[in-house]
């Protein structure tokens, strides 16, 4: 007899929302009873509000994902913004120069390379395709604590009620009260910077091109808005970024300008400004019996490349796809060699990924004249190497990871 199962999900952000509607649409969805919990309220975006500071760069891979699960380009067109050209240089070169990195649309035969969306519009439009399921949303439900039992785990939450999950899933950020109160490990640093965040008007059009300049304190990014406004995220030491967050507009936008090497001409800072810490972290294990992580409960990368938001629905797409394998051969999803599978596919993956970027970040920061000649005689010959940037690519917009989970 085919069994039905409890599956809880704990986190409403964009991964556990997707994580959500992926398995509600999966093949035997009617064989699963899918909760969604979250300690905060769900997002609200009206048609007038300003674009927010926090936005994500979505490739290729994951926009295909989202498409499968019911989130179309046509629902994020009137906001999110393509982004069809990027350009990447160091501080001792310039954006045109021989030693910048230059990646096309075109040479991939692609539209655009993806879109930089608000995490806010994601969110509405995945809660929009869940309330036409019959997955259980509930919002204000801190969870207090969980504890293994012979069925998978009991979750209590914070007004003392209590959930069966025969697989609970933690999508709940990188300080995830799942993987905490699991007692699963994680390993990680604090890095030397922290993330200035703010959207700016510029003189020159973005050319729908996402732009990276690297500075010895770390790496600034213009990110095209669908208004002509570029939304700026700038890895630099933590002082001066809450430095900068509080300053008056005047000031920090000729800060921005001066960082950017004015490739937009002079930008103008017109929005609110933010900072957050930045932490790279990697959890020791991803499941166990009844119990499996994604998203940032389970890996933290640095933001140089843009890939948090992308790593976390690949981890999702995976999951959902190992589940519904086996369901159809008969399996209980929540067994550990079931869910070990999700995780030879992502951890290994998702640990190459966060060293590669740290190694990079590592790289670019060093004031070194010799490092400094490698970079550039390295980015030159990335440059000329079809094959590297193909195959970088392919990485970077998860064409190898689009196909998401079975439907």
């Amino acid at each position: 007899m085919n069994r039905t199962h409890d599956v809880v999900i704990a986190g409403a952000g964009v991964v556990g929302l997707a994580m959500a509607a992926l398995l509600a649409r999966s093949q035997h969805h009617e064989r699963l009873r899918i909760t969604l919990v979250d300690a905060g309220q769900p997002a609200s975006l009206g048609v007038d509000d300003p674009i927010g500071l926090r936005v994500s760069a979505l490739s290729v891979g994951s926009l295909r994902l989202l498409n499968a699960v019911g989130v179309s380009a046509d629902m994020i067109a009137g906001r999110a913004c393509p982004y069809r050209d990027m350009r990447v240089w160091d501080k001792s070169g310039s954006a045109e120069g021989a030693a910048a990195l230059y990646f096309s649309a075109a040479e991939f035969a692609l539209p655009e390379l993806g879109f930089i969306v608000e995490d806010v519009l994601l969110r509405q439009c995945l809660q929009q395709r869940l309330a036409e399921s019959e997955v259980d949303v509930r919002y204000a439900a801190p969870i207090k604590s969980i504890a293994a039992n012979e069925r998978g785990y009991a979750v209590v939450f914070g007004d003392g009620s209590e959930m069966s999950a025969e697989l609970l899933i933690g999508a709940d950020g990188g300080a995830s009260a799942i993987r905490r109160h699991s007692g699963i490990e994680v390993n990680g640093w604090q890095y030397p910077q922290a993330a200035l965040v703010t959207n700016a008007h510029c003189d020159r059009p973005h050319q729908y091109t996402a732009w990276q300049r690297f500075m010895p304190d770390g790496p600034i990014a213009l990110l095209p808005l669908l208004d002509g406004r570029v939304s700026i995220v700038w890895s630099t030491d933590p002082d001066k970024a809450r430095e900068m967050a509080a300053s008056d507009p005047e000031r920090l936008s000729g800060q921005l300008t001066d960082a950017s090497d004015g490739v937009l001409g002079a930008l103008r800072v017109d929005a609110p400004c933010g900072s957050f810490p930045l932490r790279a972290q990697h959890a020791s294990e991803y499941v166990r019996r009844g119990l499996a992580l994604i998203g940032d409960a389970a890996h933290t990368v640095h933001p140089l490349a843009g890939q948090g938001a992308n790593l976390g629905l690949a981890d999702a797409a995976m999951l959902a796809t190992v589940m519904t394998d086996a369901l159809g051969n008969g399996e209980y999803p929540g067994d550990l060699p079931v869910l070990r599978r999700y995780e030879r596919a992502r951890r290994g993956a998702n640990g190459t990924m966060l060293r590669f970027i740290d190694g990079i970040s590592r790289l670019f920061r060093s004031e070194s004249g010799l490092l400094g000649a490698v970079r550039a005689g390295g980015m030159q010959a990335f440059n000329r190497s079809t094959v590297m940037k193909r195959q970088a690519m392919s990485v970077a917009l998860g064409l190898d990871r689009a196909s998401g989970g079975k439907t």
